[in-house]
This record gives C-alpha cells, structure tokens and sequence, in this order.
C-alpha cells in the first residue's frame, strides 16, 4: 500500500464554548483519525472527527481518538457484529475518560467516525458533527446525511434530556431577555446564534448545545450520554465519495453545499481548501470569532471520479484531510513530529519524499491541503 500525505496548518481566531471563552492563543481542541487495515484487514478502515469543548476539550478530543481506535482494532467481535463493537467501544472510552487524569467535569468531546468494511459504512455519531456522502443521480450529485446532529432542536433529543432533568434553554432565556416558557426554538439553520441548551436545574451550567457526548461528567447527570446512534449504508456505483468533519464546517454550510463544493474540484486539496475558506468566511460575516475547522473526503472507489485501472469493488480509501484549523489565515510550517505522528503510528515504514501518485488497489492518498506550505509523506506498508 501507498499513501501519499500533504500537510497544512492554519490558525483561526479565538473559538469557544458557553462557559470557557478562550484566548486567541489557545490550542485547536479538534483532532482527527485516519486507521486503515484495522486488525490487519485491507478491507477495514475507520475515519473520524473529534471536536473537543471546554477547558480541557483538546486533551478530551486526543484521549478519545486515540482509545476509541485502539478498543476497535483490539475487539476480536468487531467483523462479527461492527453495530455491537461500535457502541461498546464509546462506551468503555466514555468511562475511561472519566476516570482518566483529564478534568472531564466541563469538557468533552464530540465524535463522528465511519467504519469501513469492505462495501459496507458504519457510521456512529455522538454529537453535532457530521458525516455526508455524495450520491450520483443522473447529472446532478446529491448529498445524504449519514448523521443526525443531536442537538436540543431535534425534538426526540429534547425530549429525553428534559426527562433526565436538563432545563432547556437558549442564553438569551437564561438572562431573561426572551420567555422561557416557549419551547420553540425554530430550526438550527435559522437559530444557530442562539441556540437552545442544556442546564442543570436552577444552576447556569453547563450550557451544553449538544445533547451526547464523550466525557461532560457534569452533563452527564442531566441526560447528555455517550451512546452513539449508527447508520449503516451498502456501498453502490453511484456513491463517489463521502465527507466527514467538525460542525466548524457544518454551522453555516449545509450539507448540499459541502458536497458541490467536493464535486466541483478536481484535486480534493482545493475543495478542502475551498470549503475551509468559505466556513471561515462564514462564520466571520455572522459572529465575532471562528471555530476550529477539520475536514476527512474520501473518495469511493469504482465511482466515476475514480482513477484509470480501478477495477475491484468497495473503497478505494484515498482520504483528502484538512485540519484541524483554527485561528487566523495566516499559515505556519510546522514540524513533521506534530503532524505525522498519528499517521506514523499505523505505518511503521514511514520515508519522507517528493509527491509521487499512488493508483495501487486499496491504495490511500491522506491529503491536508496547503496551498502555501505543503510537505509530501510516502508511506509503504506491505
């Protein structure tokens, strides 16, 4: 196997969450995973995003990327019964978490991931970021979510918490500036500034504007869990290729928009940086801040954007990354140990090259885009 990986870095100003506003300077709490050929399988692989919150949001994020894809790749049942795997997995982190040395109190993580195997998708969610994945249908080319933000303003979601003992309620109710006796939110699309909440009875915390999570111990208590909800989706000809990412993508682009936008690239690198630019053009023309952006494509392979000689059926895992960002648009190099780590951790025979294709079966292309600053990994795994 070949995989070739472009690096790119950028600094968006400060994001934040309700109770811990953060400096610009402060880290990106967003990590991202990239395992292929779990358990030593060519037809297994799991892709993911983890948007940390809180004060301790980053080390939440890494903790739970990093134990969530060890417990699968260890699980002896995962090819047997993926939907079991999958849940036990978020839930034996939740509760390592929770007993780890990170401060979970008021932090926490989101989490969307995609088990790949073979020509079948896992997707398990647990919060507000999101996975779509782009389906041809004649000319046009429609997106189809393969997650469900779990926020209050799903109404199923709302519903549960309220009979955990959450009080819900947008900040603008809290203060007392609006009614909070009316439970009626709107949409997310049109009411994202100030979105409905999660409170602990007669206390102002935690705030939380997701309703599952990984660790938020705190919210825990008022109905906020770490169960994921999964889909799972039969591969066709017709699916070219799927997007995973934080909800610093999703807040002000809808999913259709995010999968023009892949489509209309040739090289997944400018539709990351595409999409990027537009999120953080976005969120500055409606708030004062940015949040921290990733990004996962993943082309499909066999679908018609597919390169010459792809012949055999399932994925052809070539995921283009971009993140995480956060910060400013000024870009930075950055040193190959802060980026290539966990992508070096799966490959052991790692070698730093000049960029060179990769069109090999199952081959995988990892891409964060950089159009100023760009690094080329050759990886050879046998």
């Amino acid at each position: 196997m070949t995989i070739r990986v472009t690096i790119e870095k950028r600094n968006l100003t400060n994001a934040d969450t309700f109770l811990h506003k953060d400096t610009i300077e402060r880290e990106n709490q967003d990590s991202f995973c990239i395992k292929t050929q779990i358990q030593g399988n060519p037809n297994v692989h799991i892709f993911g995003v983890f948007d940390g919150h809180g004060q301790y949001g980053a080390q939440c994020s890494n903790f739970v990327k990093d134990r969530l894809v060890e417990m699968l790749s260890s699980d002896p049942t995962l090819l047997d019964d993926p939907l079991k795997a999958y849940s036990s997995a978020f839930l034996a982190t939740n509760f390592e978490l929770h007993n780890s040395e990170i401060d979970d109190t008021m932090s926490g993580t989101t989490a969307i991931t995609v088990l790949v195997v073979g020509d079948t998708l896992y997707v398990a969610n647990v919060g507000d970021s999101r996975a779509v994945i782009a389906i041809k249908d004649g000319d046009r080319v429609l997106a189809e979510d393969l997650s469900e933000d779990q926020t209050p303003f799903r109404k199923d979601e709302c519903e549960r918490v309220n009979l955990c003992g959450a009080r819900v309620l947008s900040v603008d109710q809290v203060e007392g500036l609006k009614d909070p006796n009316v439970q009626n939110w709107g949409d997310e699309e049109s009411q994202g500034g100030d979105p409905p909440r999660l409170w602990v009875p007669n206390e102002m915390y935690p705030g939380t504007a997701f309703t599952r999570s990984v660790g938020d111990s705190t919210a825990e208590t008022i109905g906020v869990i770490a169960v994921p909800e999964i889909k799972v989706v039969r591969l066709t000809p017709n699916h070219l290729f799927f997007v995973v990412a934080s909800d610093g993508v999703f807040e002000f682009l809808p999913s259709q928009t995010v999968v023009n936008m892949s489509a209309a690239y040739t090289d997944p690198r400018d539709a990351c940086a595409a999409i990027a630019g537009e999120s953080y053009k976005l969120w500055l023309e409606n708030e004062n801040r940015t949040d921290d952006i990733t990004i996962i494509i993943v082309q499909i392979k066999g679908s018609s954007n597919s390169g010459a000689g792809d012949t055999d059926s399932g994925v052809d895992c070539r995921p283009m990354v971009m993140g995480p960002v956060k910060g400013s648009l000024n870009m930075r190099s950055i040193s190959q140990s802060e980026t290539y780590g966990p992508v070096r951790s799966d490959f052991s025979n790692a070698q730093q090259s000049c960029q060179h294709s990769a069109s090999m079966n199952r081959s995988a292309a990892i891409i964060v885009p950089s159009p100023m600053q760009q690094r080329a990994l050759q990886l050879d795994v046998g």
